[in-house]
């Protein structure tokens, strides 16, 4: 019920998401600054998300940290997992009780997965789209996260998506959902022409209010 890409550019990590379930960014999306991307999903623990990039703070490898999380959870027949470490090296993993239509690829800097599919070839649709964009990040992950839908997509109506990015600040500069449309994937591409025009202006409010830009808003007399 879930395809998602996890990548690395330039020392940033994202994810993008979709389902038919609502709110999949909520429980999909792991992100930490200066140590990876994770996405847990399928019947989805959202602990495993932070087991894994605790590996990878340790220093453990993608796969090393992967195999460490698959060889001590007693469930993890259920979970579908893709993490991409600073490096942009990359590893998945596909419980045997992965739900329905299933797949996984890697390529350079980055990892996808999808599960309930229309056909198990969504994941690498989504991992060639990434690698053949261009621009920042976030339009890099939406451009994957729209190949995966042309591909096939899920074996029925997806309606919920996310994509959310970390770049060494100490939150999220990027964090858009959309969490029950008809179409969300083209609802997340309209919120990130909003959004990615504004994102350091914001960043730099965190950072340097002083010197922040004004909010151009009624009251804001900057």
């Amino acid at each position: 019920m879930t395809f998602s890409i996890a990548a690395h550019q330039d020392g940033r990590f994202g994810i993008a998401a979709a389902s038919s379930s609502p709110a999949v960014a909520a429980r999909v999306v792991h992100l930490r600054d200066s140590v990876g991307a994770v996405a847990s999903q399928n019947i989805t623990d959202p602990r495993l998300g932070t087991a894994l990039l605790d590996g990878l703070a340790a220093g453990a490898g993608p796969r090393e940290a992967l195999d460490a999380v698959v060889d001590g959870e007693p469930d993890i027949d259920y979970r579908q997992l893709t993490v991409v470490d600073a490096s942009g090296a990359a590893a998945t993993y596909s419980g045997a009780l992965t739900l329905g239509v299933h797949g996984e690829a890697t390529g350079p800097h980055c990892a996808a997965a999808g599960n309930m599919l229309s056909r198990p070839g969504v994941p690498e649709a989504m991992c060639e789209a990434f690698g053949s964009a261009g621009g920042e990040l976030e339009e890099r992950l939406l451009a994957a996260l729209a190949a995966g839908l042309a591909a096939g997509g899920e074996a029925g109506p997806v309606y919920s998506a996310g994509l959310s990015t970390v770049s060494a600040n100490g939150w999220r500069d990027t964090d858009l959902r959309v969490d029950w449309q008809e179409d969300p994937i083209e609802a997340l591409r309209g919120l990130l022409g909003v959004w990615l025009p504004q994102r350091d202006d914001y960043v730099r409010r965190g950072l340097e209010p002083a010197a922040s830009p004004g909010y151009g808003v009624p009251g804001d007399d900057r």
